[in-house]
């Protein structure tokens, strides 16, 4: 059976190289993520290319997701791109006045003059992902007057996190508006929200890619302490196609010790709710150097399947690291194995629920009765795609084959999981649709002659919401 779980990868200079991207989206990957923290509009746009250009020459879909920056809460530079050593007991000071390349041993300056507002003595600032912790002892004018609690290394524009969140800085940037612009050019499928506090961020994201003409879906990066207050990230789901459980900036704001209940907890909501969840960071981070992972990472990769994550996505691993194949054979091999498991397809989605829609009432219908009845394969005919990503919150072994001709959603489908984007004019007479399908997923290699398949369509074609209608057919019968 194909993998259910999606592979996200990130893009950048080691999959630059000549025969690199060819081979690790050969490999299994599902969607590309450009991160516009690093790089040119030249150089996003001509990745995004080539990665359009493989799909179409393979007659397959990769989604692409671009990764907005979000606010630069960081320091600035130390004088001539010295690196300091800080060490437990040391006086360091922040200072917001200080010109952004002077910083020494002593002190350095930070590129959110905000802060000195917004801290008080006692609070703990994270350094580095928190590699470096300061506690603040005093605040004068604009200076931070801190002790270091934990040393080490500290080096150019490092990021900077407040212990159990609440700064203040806006989740969009004016960076942030002008590559939502690039993001419209490259007519990107899935634009990630770095930082959201609220709905109203994901909200002005929305309004700002409609206005840019893009129909791209916002994924909200859940990172701030403050966002996972129950209300706000109900708020922040529910605005959201989807939501990425970015345990970076998550982890350094919350401590690291609770990430793991919130991990469940978010993909628990997010599918709940039925969005999609994309789990990051960190995943496969041994094999920026190395050509195998450890096995602590291959628990981890495998405990955010069985908890069914949509996706599992690899950072430095892919856009830096030496072995950037090997991290997406690796994570396809763990995906595949951990969904053979019965955990991973046992499922108590809206049992006790009641249905608001008909297509949703399809939907959940289908895939109660393929599962009852042994079918090989779900196809469902969608204009938006919304009817496949309802089925997907039901945890199964059976394949889902979103059908349609629209290119845009079947794009959006590869970040599903367990849905396979397959196009197919829905233009024909209703008495050859049937026949239709069955070719095609006999052509795709889903089904053989015997099979059971469950197909939902609509009575009316460029409807979206439409879906009305549920029908079992066999592979092989000469009248469907």
């Amino acid at each position: 059976m194909p993998r259910r779980t999606k592979i996200l990868i990130t893009l950048g200079p080691a999959t630059d190289k000549e025969g690199v991207l060819t081979r690790i989206l050969g490999a299994g990957v599902n969607v590309v993520r450009i991160n516009f923290s690093h790089g040119s509009e030249e150089e996003h746009l001509n990745r995004v290319k080539a990665v359009r250009d493989w799909a179409q020459a393979n007659q397959t879909y990769v989604g692409v997701l671009m990764d907005l920056q979000g606010p630069k809460i960081r320091i600035a530079a130390f004088k001539d791109g010295m690196k300091i050593q800080l060490s437990n007991g040391d006086a360091f000071v922040l200072d917001a006045d200080l010109d952004e390349n002077s910083g020494n041993k002593h002190s350095v300056g930070i590129a959110y003059k905000k802060l000195p507002q917004e801290v008080q003595i006692g609070n703990v600032l994270l350094l580095d992902d928190g590699k470096i912790v300061l506690e603040v002892t005093s605040i004068k004018d604009n200076k931070i007057n801190t002790i270091v609690t934990q040393g080490g290394i500290l080096s150019d524009k490092k990021g900077i996190n407040l212990r159990g969140g609440g700064l203040s800085a806006n989740a969009l940037t004016e960076k942030d508006k002008k590559d939502i612009l690039i993001a419209a050019k490259a007519k990107a499928d899935y634009v990630a929200l770095s930082f959201p506090v609220s709905g109203d961020d994901v909200r002005e994201t929305k309004q700002l890619l409609e206005q840019a003409g893009c129909n791209a879906g916002v994924i909200s990066k859940i990172e701030r302490a403050e966002s996972l207050v129950e209300d706000v990230i109900l708020d922040i789901i529910k605005e959201s196609v989807g939501i990425m459980v970015a345990r970076g900036d998550l982890g350094v704001e919350i401590g690291d010790a609770q990430l793991p209940a919130q991990q469940k907890r978010l993909i628990k909501l997010a599918r709940s709710n039925n969005r999609i969840v994309i789990t990051a960071t960190q995943m496969l981070e041994s094999m920026i150097i190395s050509p195998t992972p450890t096995r602590a990472e291959v628990f981890d990769v495998a405990n955010a399947v069985l908890d069914g994550t949509d996706a599992v996505m690899l950072s430095a691993e892919t856009a830096v690291g030496d072995f950037p194949e090997n991290a997406v054979k690796t994570m396809h091999d763990v995906c595949i194995e951990a969904e053979k498991n019965p955990i991973a397809k046992i499922s108590h989605h809206r049992l006790d629920e009641t249905f608001t829609y008909i297509d949703e009432t399809i939907a959940m219908s289908a895939m109660y009765a393929a599962n009852h009845i042994g079918a090989r394969v779900i196809a469902t005919l969608t204009e938006s795609g919304k009817t496949a990503i309802w089925m997907s919150r039901i945890s199964s072994g059976i394949p889902i084959v979103a059908m349609s001709d629209k290119v845009s959603t079947l794009q959006k489908a590869t970040l599903y999981r367990g849905v396979h984007p397959c196009f197919l004019s829905t233009r024909k007479d209703w008495a050859e649709i049937n026949k239709a399908v069955i070719k095609r997923l006999q052509v795709g290699d889903f089904v053989d002659d015997g099979d059971t398949v469950i197909l939902t369509k609509g009575t009316y074609t460029d409807k979206s919401g439409g879906t009305n209608l549920m029908k079992i057919l066999t592979v092989g019968d000469l009248e469907y």
